[in-house]
Order: structure tokens, then sequence, then C-alpha cells
């Protein structure tokens, strides 16, 4: 019988379910368009993106500035679709500034000036904190001193380790949508191939990085291109084997207390902080398709 063992157990770990947390950030809508604002184009935005997630434990990361032609009343009405659709909500500031290259003053002042919707709508404080561009310090002082200040805040950070550029095709997405019905749906079939790719790399590199699968934390953005792609993204990780866990759950994994010393510019994942950490050399996740960037490059230049 112990020869059978080690078989077995074996066996067992290739046949345990993924676990996967979906996070979704700058609620209540991204950047993915400059128009469509008003309360009804969000709620009809943030209807249609959250239907499929329902019973699933997603968290929302909140930027109540992006909310500012709402009004407060329009943002808590949108947050509460969120709330009433089983998800949780956590703070991502309120301009969205960028840490290397705002002041921390200022980026911790910005930090708590999101917190009061968010807390009016959950009926407590938020208990995770996600960094705008994924830039959590370019030295190890400010870096240090931020963690400190979420800790005296009672903040936990939410890391990311498919890291993804949806908000790129978003952008592309969100204009063909009304002039280029043809490209629209090139640019969502190219994503969803795009992000199975993402899968793909991000799973063998965490079984090279940490030996072993680990629950994901997956960060994509509210965007109409979310929105429509939802279903489609959702099959695509069910039939690569994933079950859906809150962050909370996926964060009680050992890998997500690994020592984590980078300091730098960059915002990447957490596979890459490790990583680096561990003295290994990087390996550069997928490339967007250069079509979808250079459209993207196109757009920045008539905005």
């Amino acid at each position: 019988m112990r020869l059978f063992l080690p078989l077995f157990l074996a066996v067992a770990a290739f046949t345990q379910p993924r676990q996967v947390a979906i996070t979704i950030d700058d609620l209540p809508r991204g950047g993915d368009s400059r128009d469509a604002r008003d309360l009804a184009s969000i709620r009809a935005l943030t209807t249609k993106l959250l239907e499929p997630l329902r019973g699933i434990p997603v968290i929302g990361f909140v930027n109540a500035g992006r909310a500012e032609q709402l009004g407060a009343p329009g943002l808590q009405t949108i947050l509460k679709l969120w709330l009433d659709a089983g998800a949780t909500l956590g703070n991502h500031t309120w301009s969205h500034p960028d840490l290397n290259t705002t002041p921390l003053a200022d980026y911790e002042a910005d930090l708590l000036r999101g917190e009061p919707a968010i807390t009016q709508a959950l009926g407590r404080p938020p208990v995770y904190f996600r960094h705008p561009f994924l830039h959590a310090g370019k030295n190890a002082d400010t870096r240090r001193a931020l963690e400190r200040f979420l800790a005296e805040h009672h903040y936990r950070i939410a890391p990311v380790t498919l890291d993804n550029s949806d908000w790129m095709f978003a952008a592309v997405y969100a204009p063909a949508l009304k002039t280029d019905p043809a490209l629209a749906i090139r640019v969502r079939e190219t994503y969803l191939a795009y992000m199975e790719s993402i899968f793909d790399f991000f799973e063998q590199r965490t079984r090279e990085v940490v030996g072993r699968d680990i629950p994901q934390t997956l960060l994509i953005h509210a965007s109409r291109l979310n929105a429509d792609a939802m279903p489609a993204l959702l099959a695509m990780m069910r039939r690569r084997g994933y079950q859906f866990v809150s962050l909370e759950d996926a964060l009680k994994d050992s890998a997500y207390s690994l020592p984590n010393e980078y300091f730098g510019t960059g915002g990447f994942s957490w596979i890459h902080r490790w990583s680096r950490t561990k003295g290994m050399s990087n390996k550069g996740e997928p490339d967007e398709p250069a079509w979808i960037a250079d459209a993207y490059r196109n757009l920045q230049k008539v905005q």
C-alpha cells in the first residue's frame, strides 16, 4: 500500500482544482472612454459586467474621484449594484495618482480622501488597498513608509499575480464600438486569446518561482470590453480548471507571505517581485499584439 501512496498524492495534487480571485479596478468606470459617464450609462455597464459574476466572490477597487460627474448619491447607487451582486469593495485612492511621481504625503491624503464613500457603501471601512498602476514605491524608503501608513490605517495590500494589459484593449475597443463594429469584434476576440496566453505564462512562471500552483489573483478593469467579454473570460477560466475564491481566501496561501524586496518604478505581477527577490532572472509576460499597441498610441495622440 505504501508503494502507491506517492503516486496517489501526485495524482491528487494534479487534479486539485485551481483557484483564482477576480479583482476589478477603477470603479465606477475605468479610463476606456471619456464619455458615457452619466449615471444611466455607468449603471448599464455595471449591470452587464456584474450579471455573469453573480455568485462569484469579486472585489471592486474604487476611485471615488472618477465619479465626480455622478455626485455622491450617484456613486452610492453604483456601489450598491456591486454589493447587491455579492461583491465587496476596496480602496484604489480618490484620483488614481502615480506613486512614482506624487509626493508621498499627497498620495496618502488622496488615499484617505477616497475612503469615506467606500465606508458609506460598505457600512464599515474598507480592508484592502490596491496601488494605482501597481506602483508600490520607487525606493525602499517610500515603499516602507507607505506600508507603515497602510498598516496604521488597517489596510491590507491587494497583490496581483495575473497582471495584463486589458486596459489597452479596452481603450481601443470603446471607440470601435461606435465607428467600426467589425474592428470591435476583432479587438474582443484578440483580447480573449491574449488573456489565455497570460494564464499560460503565469501558471508556468508560478510553478518556476513558487514551486507549485497557488491561488491566483487576477486584475482587470471596469470597462465596456470586460462587460462584453466577461462570459467568455469566465468560461475560459472554468475550462482551465479554476474555481473562484475571494481575495481574502486566496491570500491565506503561504505564497503571499513570500519575501518581496522589490522596489522601483515598475508596476508588475507579484510573481515577478518574488522572482527578483529570489535572484531569479525575470521572464516577460506576453505582449499585446503590435496592432493593438499601435491603435492605442494613435488614440492617445488625438485625445
